[in-house]
């Protein structure tokens, strides 16, 4: 009898502190936002980081780094699912709202057209392909294994109204005589002509924010088409003559790269041409990170509804 007497204080006394314990399976209903990035090198990938942090503050959040790439999204997906997250929106971080975004679907089991993962697919080096100076990236290709519910983000960057102040600090933080300047946005642009116009097009409605803090000579977008060296040889002597005829009636050109991060090719570009820049891309720049806000909280509401569509 007294053994069960103390058995029972034992319990009264040890009900109190299980209940202080944490659960150690996590709830199945959370929403988490899995960021795709293309990826860089140190600062670049640091830069996008930063960015996201404060995001964290409301949901699970992951990055994964790579043009779609499957392995990336595969283990991003997994740390998300680890937390107990159910419902995932997948916010792209790229320029065009275009770009791999198919692919995505697909490997996201959205779409058809992906194949089933093989046990060499990721780890064995077989995806990695050159992007890039100094840049080795992944592009595995197969459907990920998951049973959360998905909604993709469409709009790019180019797309992007918060985009628009980011281009008007930047050029204000450069200007001294904003009538004696001109204002020069480089892009790394696709290789398709007509997707190439729409680019310049999205672009140039961001820009449009630069005329309203001071009265340019002129703003102007171009793209260099980075990666099609038929097209480039083309852009690139645009874009020379561009800072050559500023120069020749007496203007300066401020230049601003409509990258993620940092100035990409451009320095080698604009070699021997006389130019103002900080060299800086949309990153830093809090207006970034409220893009994010912003699709994340969007894509939330649709992860919802798609949640409740495969119950």
């Amino acid at each position: 009898m007294k053994a069960l007497f103390t058995l029972l204080v034992a319990l009264l006394v040890a009900m109190p502190l299980l209940a202080a314990q944490p659960s150690s399976t996590p709830p199945q209903s959370l929403y988490g936002v899995l960021v795709m990035a293309h990826g860089g090198g140190p600062a670049w990938n640091q830069a996008v980081a930063a960015a996201v942090e404060p995001v964290r503050k409301q949901y699970p959040v992951e990055i994964a780094f790579g043009m779609a790439d499957a392995c990336s999204l595969q283990e991003a997906v997994g740390k998300l699912e680890a937390q107990g997250v159910r419902k995932i929106g997948v916010v792209r971080l790229f320029v065009s709202g275009e770009s791999f975004y198919p692919e995505t679907l697909k490997i996201l089991g959205l779409q058809e057209g992906a194949p089933v993962k093989s046990a060499s697919a990721c780890g064995t080096g077989e995806a990695e392909m050159h992007h890039g100076p100094g840049t080795e990236m992944s592009m595995a290709f197969f459907r990920i294994d998951s049973r959360s519910a998905f909604a993709v983000s469409r709009q790019g960057l180019a797309e992007a109204p918060e985009m628009g102040s980011i281009l008007a600090d930047r050029a204000k933080a450069l200007s001294q005589q904003p009538a004696q300047e001109d204002v020069l946005i480089l892009a790394h642009g696709p290789g398709d002509d007509q997707e190439n116009e729409q680019w310049l097009a999205n672009i140039d409605r961001r820009a449009s924010e630069i005329g309203k803090i001071a009265p340019f000579h002129r703003v102007e977008v171009r793209t260099l088409r980075e990666d099609w060296p038929d097209k480039r040889k083309a852009a690139e002597q645009g874009i020379r003559d561009f800072v050559s005829h500023a120069a020749s009636e007496g203007r300066k050109t401020i230049v601003i790269p409509f990258r993620v991060e940092g100035f990409g090719p451009y320095k080698d570009v604009l070699t021997g041409l006389p130019y103002v820049s900080d060299g800086r891309g949309l990153l830093p720049h809090e207006s970034f990170t409220r893009w994010i806000e912003r699709q994340a909280g969007e894509l939330r509401v649709e992860a919802l509804q798609a949640s409740r569509g495969k119950k």
